[in-house]
């Protein structure tokens, strides 16, 4: 089988059968949901770090949950009180936000302690709502400076950030000596902003900034201005950060030559760091972070969600696209993600049409179900795709095929089915695409 070259294997992943408790707003019940991936080639062992769950498991994560559940744990609030500010933890009250997650119950009373701290938790774990907490309880809304910074891989992840860290802003009820000033937060990404965030940052800094690093490197190169007065520093998806080739050279300059780690607070953030003590070790030698930074590893027998069921299909290359056909007229999804790669270098100079291309025009042309077909991947400009994450979020029924634009951090909780038609490149990103309907 393996030595067929034409031979694709799907395989298909399901939630089991029991519901998730809900724990904070970022958990949410969820609804079971198959993941397809197209494989045409086994993951090596050493990048198979995610387990595939079986009856046992799923018998023993629910035996800890009914134990657990028996036994006080503290609420969100009392682990915040003496740190985040009473308008914050009202409007975390608000929105759901009752029960800690894991990351939060063990991650929060080390940064409220002071240490830098790397986040090491599966999709769904909470991570965003932890880090936020802490911003929250170190910056000071009546200084007009940048006081708390948050690096993100792409424009969706640092829209969705934005977005939650303006509705913990927005606290129906404001503390008397915060009437006269309130958080403000900007959201510094590529796409035709900056020249309107300039006058905005010379004339008013805002508390908090998400930028991508791409334009915060513009930014601070050309002296707009400055990280003096930064407490929090983080890195989101911190692992693909330094992967990438384009952005590492920055982010190593953000995190050493713009800002020292013994004038803030680092966090770095993931669901998967490969290597993690190497990956600690560099963090104390290089002065990412101070040398008493603490890491927090939530879920390590078990990186991926344990509600789900995986399984697979064989089939023919030229194939592929009609049984992709047949699993949506069979699955009936409420919504999906169809995960497709991207165009090669090599590819685009022959002037072939993307793969993206070629689906979206099979699935126009042959899918005949009530849902829509939307498609999100870098080439698009930024309206486009701010458009399309905003179709998906209307609660609609969907069908988004998309490149790894949305593998990283993306909430997608109204989405029942993942299809990976493509094969991811590595068990770390198969990990992370099966991970969108999970919030992080």
């Amino acid at each position: 089988m393996a030595s067929n070259s034409a031979s694709q294997i799907l395989a298909i992943t399901k939630t089991a059968p029991y519901s998730k408790p809900r724990a904070s707003g970022f958990l949410q019940s969820r609804k079971p949901y198959l993941n397809l991936c197209c494989l045409s080639q086994k993951f090596s062992n050493d990048n198979a770090l995610f387990c595939l769950p079986n009856s046992k498991s799923f018998l023993l994560a629910k035996e800890l949950e009914e134990r657990n559940s028996n036994n006080h744990s503290p609420t969100l609030r009392e682990i915040c009180q003496d740190h985040v500010p009473g308008n914050v933890l009202r409007r975390l009250e608000e929105v759901g936000y009752l029960v800690p997650t894991d990351v939060q119950r063990e991650a929060l009373p080390v940064l409220f302690s002071g240490n830098d701290c790397i986040l090491h938790a599966q999709t769904g774990s909470g991570k965003t709502l932890t880090y936020l907490l802490l911003i929250y309880s170190q910056i000071n809304p009546k200084k007009s400076a940048v006081q708390a910074l948050i690096v993100v891989p792409t424009r969706e992840l640092g829209m969705q950030i934005t977005k939650v860290a303006r509705m913990l802003a927005a606290a129906r009820h404001m503390d008397p000596e915060l009437e006269q000033k309130s958080y403000t937060v900007m959201a510094l990404l590529d796409g035709g902003m900056l020249r309107r965030h300039k006058s905005w940052l010379k004339a008013e800094p805002p508390a908090i900034v998400v930028a991508t690093i791409g334009s915060l490197s513009q930014l601070l190169e050309k002296q707009i201005f400055k990280l003096d007065s930064l407490r929090v520093l983080v890195v989101d998806e911190v692992d693909f950060l330094f992967k990438s080739s384009k952005q590492v050279s920055s982010l190593r300059k953000l995190l050493t030559s713009y800002s020292s780690c013994n004038n803030r607070q680092t966090v770095f953030a993931s669901a998967s760091i490969l290597q993690h003590r190497r990956f600690i070790h560099d963090c104390i030698q290089q002065k990412w972070t101070k040398g008493d930074v603490v890491h927090v590893h939530v879920n390590r027998i078990m990186p991926m969600p344990a509600c789900l069921y995986h399984r697979f299909v064989i089939c023919g290359r030229k194939a592929k696209h009609q049984v992709l056909l047949s699993l949506l007229q069979s699955d009936l999804p409420e919504s999906g993600i169809i995960f497709v790669g991207e165009q090669s270098e090599k590819s685009k100079k022959s002037g072939q049409a993307s793969s993206t291309t070629v689906l979206i025009d099979f699935l126009r042309a042959s899918y005949e179900g009530p849902l829509d077909i939307l498609l999100l991947e870098e080439d698009m400009n930024f309206n486009s795709r701010a458009a399309s994450l905003t179709d998906v979020r209307k609660g609609d029924g969907y069908l988004l095929v998309s490149t790894d634009i949305v593998a990283r951090g993306i909430d997608l909780p109204e989405t029942t089915h993942i299809y990976n038609f493509d094969l991811p490149k590595t068990a770390i990103d198969y990990l992370h695409r099966a991970g969108r309907t999970e919030a992080g």
